[in-house]
């Protein structure tokens, strides 16, 4: 790793402590969030068994600078520090601040506050040290240490905090499909391990350090998610984490304006093949031909899931009712039948990924079932709302690609029986040169599905509109126009018993319509 001392002596003391699944240690701890980091990071265990420790392992200067290679401006190398922290506003006094530099906030300015605090330890970039105060700040005893870039940093220190604990890891990649999968997979290994997985979406070069940073040492297994959206963020998050097992969804049309094409998006998926344990496994998606093509890249052993017949953990009998998914999971440890509380088939594949770390991992049949089963949607990602107005909304409206936007119509016109249905789209961002193509295929898609209506906002609006006349849809059940719009339209359009899916790419705000929405209805009758 550039910058750092995490160099081949470092790698070579980790491989002598790399264990084999199925070595770990069988603890058992209950349901708890008492982890370091708050909001970022949760701990479950699903039996009833005490918790002994949940704090973090304690840092030093000398071990802050071996991970990161930077250079102590002022304090000791002996100094302890509780827990590393990047926000000004929780930070302990015992803690360790890392000053990120972000696209909106820049941690540099918090450092006087978060030196009022009583923080006796910070990390700053070289460029910035001549304009702070470090020669009073060495005076005051106060321990700094400088580095190129302190989002490196921060990803380097989870690295080194990896190599010090006895967590297995699992990190979960792919196109769509991510966080249902971890939160699947964290609920089935949570039935026999102390589990411990990111709250949010914590995917990114700031977000997964911080999942690694609040593993302690009663945790047994972590599960990760890697996103990216340019070439070569997937290896430095796979480098940060060393997975024991990685696992790639699918590979679709997503983040082109980054890796320019489907085949740039297979390739950037490919990059957590490498980084992979050599004692690991991948665990790849054999209903889908691009990813089928990444497992000649793999080094180590591959277990495939999906419903191909060579899938070696595979479903049979789908059937969608309502909203469950019920399927017969089929593991080369038995069988069991799977009920999931959510619509739609792609919610099968994300099952069945889950299902397969769980068979790695030595969860029973039994336990993986009741893991599924257990599972309950992300918010924004295929949640279904019932109102008090009588009117369903699947709220599917955090995130939007191609693929996610085909599966979503595909649930709605499983789930929707003979009901009225509507459709609310916002744009699909970071398609390059495609987006306009691939907007109009999303229109003709919503035509073909027989939905009664389709609302579409954004710069993309147009070309989902023209797909759905070219398949002979009434242009009078077309309406495009801004959010509020939209909203006011579907107030005075929607009547009880109507099935409405919104979804949209993050920044097309689509969550608004939801809660709009919501508040117009009179409420949630469930999943408060």
């Amino acid at each position: 790793m550039t910058g750092s001392l995490l160099g081949k002596h470092f790698w070579h003391w980790r491989s002598a402590r790399i264990r084999h699944r199925n070595d770990i240690v069988t603890q058992r701890f209950p349901l708890d969030d008492a982890c370091k980091t708050g909001s970022s990071v949760r701990t479950e265990r699903g039996d009833n068994q005490s918790v002994t420790n949940l704090n973090p392992m304690p840092w030093t200067t000398t071990d802050i600078l071996m991970a990161t290679g930077g250079c102590l401006l002022s304090g000791v190398q002996t100094r302890g520090f509780a827990a590393i922290g990047i926000d000004s506003r929780t930070i302990s006094p015992r803690d360790f601040f890392v000053a990120i530099v972000g696209q909106s906030l820049d941690g540099h300015a918090f450092l006087d506050q978060v030196i009022q605090s009583g923080v006796q330890g910070v990390l700053i970039q070289q460029d910035r040290a001549e304009e702070l105060p470090t020669a009073v700040w060495e005076q005051k005893g106060l321990h700094c240490v400088s580095v190129m870039d302190t989002t490196q940093a921060l990803g380097d220190l989870a690295a080194y905090h990896r190599y010090r604990q006895k967590a297995s890891l699992v990190a979960i990649t792919g196109s769509c499909g991510k966080t249902s999968t971890r939160e699947m997979a964290a609920s089935v290994l949570a039935r026999q391990f102390s589990t411990i997985s990111a709250r949010k979406n914590f995917n990114n070069e700031i977000g997964l350090p911080l999942t690694v940073l609040s593993i302690t040492e009663v945790h047994e297994w972590v599960v990760a998610e890697l996103g990216m959206n340019r070439k070569g963020e997937i290896r430095r998050l796979g480098e940060i984490c060393r997975p024991d097992i990685g696992v790639i969804t699918n590979v679709g049309f997503a983040h082109l304006e980054g890796v320019g094409s489907i085949e740039g998006v297979a390739a950037a998926k490919a990059e957590l093949l490498g980084t992979i344990q050599p004692t690991g496994t991948a665990v790849l998606n054999a209903d889908d031909a691009r990813v089928m093509q990444l497992s000649k890249k793999a080094t180590t052993p591959v277990l495939f899931f999906g419903e191909h017949p060579r899938a070696d953990v595979r479903a049979r009998y789908v059937k969608t009712r309502g909203t469950q998914t019920s399927f017969e999971l089929v593991l080369p440890s038995g069988t069991a039948q799977v009920t999931l509380n959510v619509p739609g088939r792609v919610m099968v594949s994300n099952a069945l990924a889950a299902a397969a770390i769980g068979y790695l991992a030595g969860v029973s049949p039994e336990c993986i079932q009741t893991g599924l089963a257990c599972f309950m949607p992300v918010d924004g990602r295929m949640m279904t709302l019932e109102t008090h107005a009588g009117i369903h909304i699947i709220d599917d409206a955090y995130n939007a690609n191609p693929s996610s936007m085909a599966a979503a119509v595909d649930a709605l016109r499983n789930v929707k029986g003979m009901a009225r249905s509507v459709l609310v789209f916002g744009d699909m961002l970071e398609l390059g040169p495609e987006a306009a193509a691939l907007h109009k295929r999303l229109g003709q898609i919503a035509a073909r599905s027989g939905v009664t209506r389709i609302y579409a906002t954004g710069a993309f609006a147009g070309e989902i509109a023209d797909g759905a006349i070219v398949e002979k849809m009434d242009p009078k059940d077309i309406t495009t126009g801004s959010l509020d719009e939209i909203l006011a339209d579907l107030k005075n359009w929607l009547m009880p018993g109507d099935w409405l899916l919104v979804k949209g790419s993050r920044a097309s705000g689509m969550d608004a319509v939801v809660t709009g929405l919501v508040r117009w209805a009179g409420g949630q009758t469930r999943n408060d």
